[in-house]
This record gives structure tokens, C-alpha cells and sequence, in this order.
């Protein structure tokens, strides 16, 4: 018997506020609707496609006999609604346009996939994609098989359990690889990664504060770091290194240096890691100003290495022979 997975089937439109927003939700890892559903309701979707580049205003038959580009996502977190303006067109309006929100880790991007049967969606999934084109986006749940488009993407997982995707090992993709963009490549990239430094700073900050309160509030003096980690929390004779790290977006995965990482490995370090989540930004006041946001708190962290993904490499050149 062949396994099947729960599926998120979304269409994503051409326009420049959608590839936009596309952009933005892969820089962030977060994607959102304009409203719930009935059967969101206790949903836990495992994977989510984002398909581009089809228009899904035809036949069913017509539209199996198309193409398209799928971003092959796992979901984090399940459904949540939002309290805090994340997307551009949110931002620029200061209003929330998608509540219903839930988290996405990037896992491959697949080009002129064909959205008929010679392609790795089923016709449910596939046909899902076009009925959520025709829905204003909002996402279709379906399940389907995960391998055809696992193995697609040069993902390896075992068979008997596809659900459990190793990070390490799936190619992953950033917002400049999304297709038809005209604009250079920039300079830096990862999970969460905002370009506007004040913001940045401000998520930042706010961030910190939140976590410098909850230690202080349990009794631990706290000195600010920065470097080699956020936090140095001590409490008697104990101490405790923290990690901060702060997003408008879901809690789905956060960028880590590899001395980061070497740190909180190492086991004569006792280290916690402190995410703020779906925090406010107020773009208007100088500087700007972060409010609220959700906490996921680890304690006693060490990551595990299927849950990372490397960014980049350090090269260390061989001997020229002139």
C-alpha cells in the first residue's frame, strides 16, 4: 500500500504583489490567508506546494495538460492567526490581511513540473492547485503519496516513513531563485533574514528585552553579550548561555552561525535558545518600534545535524602549481 501524506495545495498568482509576497514568505518562512477554514480547523498538513506560473482559469483538462513551478515546503507549527502585520502590502497598509498563518521550511523548487499524469502530483493534488487558484489562493488539503515528489527533488527519505524529511539532506532554496525575478542577486540570505537594518535591530532588541525579562523575572542576573552568544543569565553558581532570536513570521527555523552551533554543542556550555515570534513593527516612529510576539523556548539546546542545513562553505584553496 502505497503512504500518503497530508498536503497543503496552494496556487500563487503572477502579479507583482503575489511574487512579492512569495518572496517575502520564503525570506521569512511563513505563508498566510486572508481567512480560516472550516476544515483548517485541527488540520497538521505536513507539506505545503506553492505552484506558479499556470493560470488556473480553465478545464480540469486543459490544466492537466499544462506546467508549472512548485515550491516543495514542510509545515511548521500548524495553523495559527497572526497579530501582527508581516507582508509588505500588510506593512504599507498597517493592517492584517492574512491571519491565518502557519510556518513553512523551504525544501526544493521544481521547474515546468508537468500537472498531469506525467508528473509526481496526483490529479487530486494537482486539480487542487487550480481550485485554489480560483479561490483567491486560499490552500486545498489533500492527501496524496510525498515520494513521487520527494525523489523529484533528490530528496532521500525512507520509503516506510516519508514524513520525516532529513534538513540536511534536501537542497532548500531562498527567495532569489524565485522564478521570473528581474532584480540582482543579494548579498545575504537565510531563514528570517530582514533587509532593512533598522528593523532588524528593532526585532532585535525587542527580542532580547523579552528574554532578558523572562530570565530576570525567574530570579537570573543578566549580562548583554552579543557575541560569542546574546545572553550570559547566572544564577548562584549556575549560568546559562541564551541564544535570542526574533521574526515578524512563523517559528518554523532561525539562522545559526557555526560558532553558534559549535557552542551550544559543546557540552561544558549549558545553553538555551529564545525565539520571538510574530512580533510588530511600527515602520512610522524613529526608531522603530517592536511590540508583543509568540515565545518557543529551548532549554538544555543541542541542534541536532538532520535539523541543519548549511548556507555556506569556508574553501581552503590547494598549492598553485606555477
Amino acid at each position: 500500500m502505497t503512504s500518503v501524506s497530508s498536503f497543503l495545495m496552494v496556487h500563487v498568482g503572477q502579479s507583482t504583489e503575489s511574487q512579492r509576497n512569495l518572496e517575502h514568505g520564503i525570506e521569512t518562512r511563513s505563508w498566510g490567508f486572508p481567512e480560516t477554514k472550516p476544515e483548517y480547523k485541527g488540520a497538521e498538513p505536513r507539506f505545503a506546494v506553492l505552484a506558479t506560473g499556470a493560470s488556473p482559469r480553465v478545464q480540469l483538462e486543459n490544466w492537466l495538460q499544462g506546467s508549472a513551478t512548485l515550491y516543495l515546503f514542510e509545515i511548521r507549527g500548524g495553523f495559527y492567526t497572526g497579530t501582527a502585520p508581516h507582508w509588505p502590502d500588510e506593512e504599507a497598509e498597517m493592517r492584517i490581511k492574512y491571519p491565518c498563518r502557519f510556518g513553512i521550511e523551504p525544501l526544493a523548487v521544481l521547474h515546468d513540473i508537468p500537472l498531469g499524469p506525467d508528473g509526481p502530483l496526483t490529479e487530486t493534488g494537482s486539480d487542487a492547485i487550480r481550485r485554489s487558484g480560483t479561490d483567491r489562493g486560499m490552500g486545498k488539503l489533500v492527501q496524496m503519496p510525498a515520494l513521487p515528489l520527494l525523489h523529484q527533488a533528490g530528496i532521500p527519505v525512507d520509503p516506510d516513513q516519508p514524513e520525516n524529511v532529513p534538513l540536511d539532506k534536501s537542497p532548500g532554496f531562498t527567495a532569489d531563485q524565485v522564478e521570473g525575478k528581474k532584480k540582482p542577486q543579494r548579498r545575504r540570505r537565510g531563514a528570517g533574514y530582514i533587509s532593512d537594518p533598522k528593523k532588524r535591530k528593532a526585532i532585535e532588541l525587542h527580542a532580547e528585552d523579552h528574554a532578558i525579562a523572562h530570565y530576570e523575572e525567574r530570579g537570573w542576573t543578566v549580562e548583554r553579550l552579543g557575541k560569542p552568544y546574546d545572553l550570559r543569565c547566572t544564577r548562584g553558581t549556575a549560568e546559562r548561555h541564551v541564544e535570542v532570536k526574533g521574526t515578524t513570521g512563523a517559528p518554523t527555523s532561525v539562522e545559526l552561525t557555526i560558532n553558534e552551533v559549535l557552542h551550544a554543542r559543546d557540552k561544558n556550555n549549558t545553553v538555551d535558545l529564545y525565539v520571538v515570534s510574530d512580533i510588530t513593527i511600527d515602520t512610522r516612529t524613529d526608531p522603530y518600534t517592536a511590540t508583543g510576539g509568540d515565545v518557543a523556548h529551548y532549554t538544555d539546546w543541542r541542534p541536532a545535524e538532520q535539523d541543519l542545513r548549511p548556507r555556506k562553505y569556508e574553501y581552503r584553496l590547494p598549492p598553485t602549481t606555477d
